[in-house]
């Protein structure tokens, strides 16, 4: 029942929001889908680029976290401690890369509690309407594993995810790792899935490839400040240690005079006489 309290407003709404856009607007449902896809991307627009910012700040602290870590390596509760207290002191939020997709679970969930029953629920409201999709999607209702376009839509989200993994600025390479074998893993389970739950799936992977390549023109990544913590030696003590480590470059003093030993020797011409010319 807990669950259900949680994602009935969210199956309500969304449900609300197909009949509007197939109603009103006259779309046909697959692409109402696509339409309420593209409306609740629109919405996590302020949450996107909160996101960006911080896995930008992310990128450019990576070195120094880096560096904490290995440095307690063998205390795993100081190694935290310095962790947290560093991204205080840089004012960075890491759960903030993670709120747009934490935002989706919830919608995912309840598009497919809605496409499970929409033909005993809501597609008897609206008789003469088509559940297909561009003659090609028989019913957005159907499995995937029930037709062939439903195998090409799973290769389009396989593509499509891993495409807009690679445009994520994700620092760790583990995490890249792991979000690249993510796609693969879930077709053993979105096989399952209704079609109309796919093209939900894809084309927000579809807005994600978008949003990343207009984000890397119009938010270019921040060059790295010099940013002083107090894991940071200060810049005097690190002066000061280049200055003792070096020695100025004395002039080297050029000898001079006759009985130099780096005097230039000129060899003088002999003069010849008139009886030597003849």
């Amino acid at each position: 029942m807990i669950p259900y309290a949680i994602l009935g407003p969210i199956e309500d709404i969304l449900t609300s929001l197909l009949e509007w856009f197939h109603g009103t607007v006259g779309l046909t449902w697959a692409v109402s889908i696509i339409a309420l896809t593209v409306l609740v991307r629109i919405v996590m627009v302020p949450l996107t680029v909160r996101q960006i910012h911080s896995m930008q700040k992310l990128q450019m602290i990576a070195p120094e976290l880096k560096a904490i870590q290995q440095k307690y390596k063998n205390d795993k509760q100081r190694q935290q401690q310095e962790v947290m207290a560093f991204y205080k002191e840089n004012k960075v939020n890491p759960a903030a890369s993670c709120l747009p997709v934490l935002l989706q679970i919830p919608i995912f969930i309840s598009l497919f509690f809605v496409l499970r029953d929409f033909e005993k629920e809501v597609f008897p409201n609206y008789p003469g309407s088509d559940l297909g999709f561009l003659h090609v999607v028989p019913n957005i209702t159907d499995q995937v594993s029930d037709h062939w376009s439903g195998y090409l839509l799973l290769v389009l989200y396989v593509a499509s995810q891993l495409l807009s993994t690679l445009l994520t600025p994700i620092t760790d390479r583990t995490q890249r790792m792991l979000f690249i074998a993510l796609p693969f893993v879930f077709i053993f389970f979105v096989i399952n899935f209704p079609v109309g739950l796919m093209l939900y799936w894809v084309t927000t992977n579809l807005w994600t490839i978008g949003q990343g390549l207009v984000t890397r023109r119009l938010m270019p990544r921040p060059a790295t400040p010099a940013k002083r913590t107090s894991r940071t030696p200060p810049k005097e003590a690190a002066a000061a240690a280049k200055g003792d480590g070096t020695s100025e470059k004395q002039p080297k003093a050029a000898s001079t005079g006759a009985g130099g030993s780096g005097a230039r020797k000129v060899r003088r011409r002999k003069r010849r006489g008139p009886q030597a010319r003849r």
